[in-house]
């Protein structure tokens, strides 16, 4: 139990970090938001745990391949955000991310990589 809080601990002592550095500087606060930070430590925490090295090596896999479809949302907010809203620019752009995630799960079934 101890182990679990830990890890709840310094996990969400990162997201503060980042929320608290993105207050003063926009761009630094993007950059290390930016930063595979969440995934290393996923691996570490899986690695500490004695989780074999295929399962940490389809972590890192995986990644790679749910990061792109996001990567248009990032485009997106910023322009509907004065237009629409915090909210609405929020909601939009998660249907964004889940239509080009489909998109891509299919495109990618094609060359033998199973999204879904």
């Amino acid at each position: 139990m101890t182990w679990l809080i830990t890890k709840y601990a310094i996990t969400a002592a990162l997201v503060v970090l980042i929320s608290e550095v993105a207050k003063r500087s926009d761009k630094l606060g993007a950059l290390i938001a930016a930063l595979p930070m969440v995934t290393v430590l996923a691996m570490v925490w899986m690695y500490v745990e004695h989780q074999p090295a295929d399962k940490i090596a389809n972590h890192a896999w995986y990644t790679f391949w749910y990061v792109l479809p996001t990567l248009p949302m990032f485009l997106l907010f910023p322009f509907l955000l004065p237009r629409l809203g915090f909210w609405l620019s929020l909601a939009a752009s998660a249907v964004l991310t889940m239509i080009c995630f489909v998109s891509l799960a299919f495109v990618m079934k094609r060359f033998g990589v199973g999204l879904m």
